[in-house]
């Protein structure tokens, strides 16, 4: 492309090397997870949520198990004013749940963010200014000393104000635009902000590393961690927060990256919702951290039910390919892929192994509401004959033949490739009833009677192109001497190379299906099907299907 000479990289690393983070090779336990979906995603909504609809969410990130919710920008609008009112008035929070609020550092925005809080119980109020180059040279026009008293003197009106206003209140600092400040400068400007609220065990502080605009790659971003997190003032009584971005589409691995460097603290939305290209998936991130054995300590057991509530109240689609939460995350097309599913999904059920290893699958999907045969499984004209086999496997309790699967693979393939479009379980239970079960044209037997002599005598009454016949035939079993019946009196050559039944539904009246597979013309295999009561019917309908097959 032309003109990318004209960007540089906007972020800045270390003084030192900060790599210890790379020694360790996963997340142990659950970070501190705070949701901003009430406050950056419902900026980011071309249709900013209600009331009504704010509490709904509210609600469900409850429900969901966070206990830290970011609710808005009270002095920002009236309707985030009101919403901070309703959630508290309405004693709508519970005793384990603190709510947040975003200010600015500026003193009218930060009286009216506590006169919102009036009342309130337990609430972090998150101060923020911008610290990059960029705002300082191009926005604000000020020099590094006076970015920094802005921070301090918002963190001293904070505190003032905390204390002159009923109700707990913990304190929150960002440096805005992280990735874009020079990283010894950051600290500076946390240590100086640290050193005016004199962080406690008991009320600890947390700092807020965002990634605002995401413009380093996600080790550089694990390695400025690394370093604030080994020089910040009050260390063990400060959290460590991060808030990624996903400018760069690694915001998930921004954030995981930066919690093995030293983070204690997620802030992020579902299904990575946000400004511009959103915030980090918390979803994503927890369902990362479930795949590998660790309990996330968030519940997303019923995802589509979190789908449902999120698409009405924000108007925005849930990307079917959003990992863990699309609905086609867990779903295979392809034959090969279908197979190894069919197969390791089968394995599973044999030997009940204490973990999950299915091929193509990273997480039962079970466990997040999804179900095998909706989500998994599905057909199109990519698909093979082990998807197929498993649909009917699983919906009907057909246990076809793995020759029978092939051949079904193909017909429900060719259905699939005329017609455009993706099959369901009915269409393709249809198509096994319409090309193997009962094919009773040109062909049929109408009556059959046997009697044991020289072996097995049967006795057939068929009917071809309208034209009524008997025969009489001999073989070593009832389907043998039909079969050797139809030999004889249409001159049918071929062979029978597979047999198999089995019960469809249990007790002595219960149906069954047969299957038949015949060869013809040397390598030609046709196949007939057929579910009856009386088996021995069964198998004969199935025979006399896999010939009309075979030569009609």
């Amino acid at each position: 492309m032309k003109n990318f000479e004209k960007y540089t990289r906007g972020y800045f690393l270390p003084p030192e090397p900060c790599f210890e983070w790379t020694k360790k090779d996963y997340i142990e336990k659950a970070p501190i997870w705070c949701s901003v979906d009430l406050r950056d995603g419902n900026q980011a909504l071309i249709v900013p949520m209600s009331l009504e609809e704010k509490i709904e969410f509210f609600k469900l990130l409850v429900e969901i198990g966070f206990k830290e919710i970011e609710i808005g920008f009270p002095a920002a609008s009236e309707t985030e004013y009101e919403f901070a009112r309703a959630l508290i008035e309405q004693n709508l929070i519970p005793d384990d749940v603190t709510i947040q609020v975003l200010t600015q550092a500026r003193e009218h925005i930060i009286k009216k963010t506590f006169e919102a809080l009036k009342g309130c119980k337990k609430a972090v109020v998150h101060l923020y200014n911008s610290t990059s180059v960029a705002q300082r040279e191009q926005v604000f026009k000020k020099s590094k000393e006076e970015i920094l008293k802005i921070a301090v003197d918002g963190a001293k009106m904070l505190k003032e104000l905390a204390e002159e206003t009923d109700g707990n209140f913990l304190f929150e600092y960002s440096p805005e635009s992280f990735h874009g400040t020079e990283v010894e400068y950051a600290l500076e400007v946390c240590n100086a902000v640290l050193d005016v609220w004199q962080p406690t065990p008991d009320k600890k502080v947390i700092i807020n590393l965002p990634a605002t605009v995401e413009t380093a790659m996600p080790h550089i971003y694990a390695s400025q961690i690394e370093y604030m997190s080994k020089y910040m003032k009050y260390r063990e009584n400060v959290i460590i927060s991060l808030h990624p971005h996903n400018d760069r589409a690694c915001g998930v691995a921004d954030a995981e990256l930066g919690v093995l460097a030293g983070a204690d603290r997620i802030e992020g939305t579902l299904f990575g919702n946000g400004e511009r290209t959103g915030n980090v998936d918390i979803i994503a991130l927890a369902m990362n951290m479930y795949s590998y054995g660790v309990d996330p300590e968030l519940d997303f057991s019923d995802m589509p039910k979190i789908c449902e509530l999120y698409e009405r109240v924000t108007q925005m689609p849930v990307n079917p390919r959003n990992p863990y939460s699309g609905s086609l995350v867990f779903a295979a097309f392809s034959g090969s892929h279908q197979d190894a599913i069919a197969k390791g999904m089968q394995w599973k059920n044999d030997f009940d192994p204490e973990h999950w290893t299915v091929p193509y699958l990273p997480i039962d999907p079970q466990d997040v509401g999804r179900s095998y045969d909706a989500d998994v499984i599905r057909i199109n004209s990519q698909s093979g004959k082990g998807g197929v086999g498993y649909i009917l496997e699983q919906k009907y309790g057909l246990h076809l033949p793995a020759k029978l699967r092939e051949a079904m693979g193909y017909a429900a393939k060719d259905v699939s490739d005329h017609s455009h479009k993706e099959l369901s379980a009915e269409e393709i239970y249809d198509i096994f009833l319409k090309t193997f079960v009962d094919v009773k044209v040109p062909m049929d037997i109408t009556e059959c009677h046997f009697k044991q002599e020289n072996g097995i005598t049967a006795t057939v009454s068929s009917i071809k192109n309208g034209e009524k016949t008997e025969t009489e035939a001999i073989g070593n079993g009832r389907l043998d001497a039909v079969s050797n019946a139809l030999k004889q009196r249409y001159g049918y050559k071929y062979k029978i190379a597979t047999y198999q039944e089995h019960a469809l539904e249990q007790g002595s009246d219960s149906k069954a299906i047969a299957y038949v597979g015949i060869t013809y013309d040397e390598n030609k295999t046709a196949w007939g099907s057929s579910i009856d009561a009386d088996i021995i019917r069964a198998s004969i309908d199935a025979l006399i299907s896999a010939i009309n097959n075979a030569f009609h």
